[in-house]
């Protein structure tokens, strides 16, 4: 919503946003390409867009968020002049090539290299050519936010674009989001099943955008309810929108969960002594590992994950640090080379490394409530790159925590 604001002649209001590391990063990288930013605490921001971007004197700090290194590097080859994108820590491990390629079919010059020390990537803006538009192609299978961020930039190409899927697009409820965002600025994106077509020469235009609560996050509190045994509601949940990771609820269902939707919340109100083992395909629901993972813990008999190889691509080796750090906790759990199998057993405190993964931190927060003893969750602010208010929720609800300064 930020992203499409800022391509919007005059003014939009995304209201209820979420302010976590990773929306900051996207505020710097929009205000440093010419939009303007007002933040009304935390209930509004106001987005003065621009239809001509400028290329920033200074680089823009993408921090750790790959999201906004991923959509901002197509949209720096619409400004004038040369645009150098910094990313830092588990950035440096998560891969940028297929979508420098495929914007270099487009007519795009970019590279990755240093500066000041620092990784970067170094974009050649609109005076070198902008996006001529035409075909080009790139995996659907690596990272669903390279095909968002082509779809964000190519409605300014010279041309229409074609996106030629290489091989089966993953996550296409991400892509989704995109597409309903874009709509509501006014621009049309054609999703087939091998391939995506923009036109070019659009205009977005500006408009108001209330954001909806983020399953993917709500998924460790309706964990938590079912690992302890606890009724609780979730508010501000829209199962009816285009979020794939709606999901956790049928997850939950299959492990004999049964949950209730009324009124843009989700309530969890019955379940049985023991969870259900799963097996589950996460092609599409690659965020909910983690968690499922956890839930399987304590289902009485082996789930299976698949289907969550990107994950070793992730702000860490998701599926090795699930491996590692459940298993210190007593869990019986095997990796394979694109998932988990879990028996659920009896889970014990112990020392958790997060790996600097806010996911990782999360779920084994969420396996430590059921677990006998005290858990000690080492590095647990790094949350605070998609839910900075995740412990002080927790907490709310009846979980008894301690130490560190855990909320903004």
């Amino acid at each position: 919503m930020v992203i499409a604001a800022s391509l919007s002649a005059g003014h939009s209001e995304i209201r209820y946003p979420l302010l976590a590391q990773d929306t900051e990063a996207t505020l710097r990288a929009v205000s440093a390409f010419g939009a303007k930013v007002q933040l009304d605490e935390k209930f509004c921001w106001v987005i003065e867009g621009t239809e001509s971007l400028r290329a920033p004197r200074e680089p823009i700090d993408c921090g750790e968020s790959g999201a906004t290194l991923r959509f901002m590097i197509p949209i720096a080859a619409l400004a004038r002049g040369d645009s150098i994108l910094l990313f830092r820590g588990s950035l440096k491990r998560r891969p940028v090539a297929p979508l420098l390629l495929a914007l270099e079919t487009l007519g795009v010059k970019t590279r990755v290299g240093s500066y000041g020390g620092v990784d970067a990537v170094f974009v050649q803006g609109n005076d070198g050519g902008g996006i001529a538009g035409g075909e080009t192609a790139i995996a659907g299978d690596i990272s669903s936010q390279f095909i968002s961020g082509l779809m964000f930039a190519c409605p300014w190409a010279g041309s229409d674009t074609k996106i030629k899927l290489t091989s089966p697009l993953e996550s296409r409820d991400y892509v989704e989001m995109t597409r309903a965002v874009l709509a509501n600025h006014g621009v049309t994106v054609e999703l087939a099943e091998n391939s995506i077509l923009v036109p070019g020469g659009q205009s977005y235009k500006a408009t108001d955008e209330r954001v909806p609560g983020d399953f993917s996050s709500a998924a460790f509190l309706l964990a938590a309810s079912a690992i302890t045994h606890a009724q609780i509601r979730v508010k501000n949940l829209d199962y009816f929108g285009a979020q794939g990771d709606r999901a956790i609820l049928e997850v939950l269902k299959e492990m004999g969960v049964e949950s209730k939707i009324d009124s843009g919340s989700v309530a969890i109100y019955s379940q049985g002594d023991s969870l259900e083992p799963i097996d589950i395909d996460a092609r599409n629901i690659p965020d909910l590992v983690p968690v499922i993972a956890a839930l399987a813990c304590y289902a009485k008999g082996t789930s299976n994950i698949w289907g969550a190889k990107r994950l070793r691509l992730k702000e860490s080796d998701r599926l090795q640090a699930v491996y590692v750090e459940l298993s210190k906790m007593g869990a019986e759990i095997c990796l394979t080379e694109d998932g988990l199998t879990i028996t659920g057993t009896p889970l014990h405190g112990a020392v958790i490394d997060s790996h600097n993964d806010h996911r990782i931190a999360m779920a084994t927060s969420v396996a430590a409530l059921g677990a006998e003893g005290q858990t000690i969750i080492q590095n647990a602010e790094c949350i605070r790159k998609s839910y900075p208010q995740f412990f002080i929720h927790l907490t709310q609800l009846g979980a008894d925590i301690v130490g560190g300064k855990l909320d903004r």
